[in-house]
């Protein structure tokens, strides 16, 4: 089976977004390149972002995000971000009304029960965590394997924490990888067992 990596774009005091649930500058790095990373045309990043990012994008199976998250992007029209083939949606709440069954959307109930369903329709593929409060209680569970995280030099001060409300000390190993795009600071870590 796949891993299972937590991962966002973050600022250097560490939060995903702003107290307003806005990402600010947190993702100018997409847009300040001039190398394609899909074929939208918008996301233009650094030769080195896209080396790095790239790869990892297409290596990921299935996304996991919050109820929050899901309700934020009206759950992204039915169809899954960044040519993910499947998202689990951690929630108390069933699916909305008049949401399409055959949308590859998994509404479950708990970050296990999240992983466990990710994990079976990822197969070998990356099972992608959102950082944040469903990522926080996945490191917390113990069921993260990697830390992604891409460093935006803005500082918040106060917003949405990248690790959610983890409340005891988790170590991490390396970083295994550190990769300085154009803006931004992609790093990875192995969470230590």
């Amino acid at each position: 089976m796949g891993k299972v990596v937590m991962y966002s774009s973050v600022s250097v005091d560490g939060f995903i977004a702003d107290e307003k649930d806005q990402p600010g500058a947190l993702f100018t790095w997409l847009t300040n390149g001039d190398v394609p990373l899909d074929d939208s045309g918008h996301l233009l990043v650094s030769q080195a972002s896209y080396d790095h990012t790239r790869s990892y994008w297409d290596s990921i199976g299935v996304t996991i995000a919050g109820r929050h998250v899901f309700d934020m992007t009206d759950g992204w029209d039915g169809v899954p971000p960044g040519g993910v083939d499947h998202v689990v949606v951690v929630t108390h709440r069933p699916a909305p009304e008049g949401w399409d069954p055959a949308a590859p959307f998994h509404f479950v109930d708990g970050v296990e029960a999240a992983v466990a369903k990710a994990k079976e329709l990822a197969g070998d593929r990356i099972v992608e965590v959102a950082a944040g409060d469903v990522g926080g209680q996945a490191l917390a569970a113990g069921l993260v394997d990697e830390v992604r995280m891409d460093v935006v030099p803005v500082v918040f001060g106060s917003g949405k924490r990248f690790f959610g409300a983890v409340d005891a000390q988790h170590l991490l190993d390396g970083p295994d990888e550190i990769v300085k795009g154009d803006g931004v600071l992609h790093l990875r870590y192995r969470v230590r067992r």
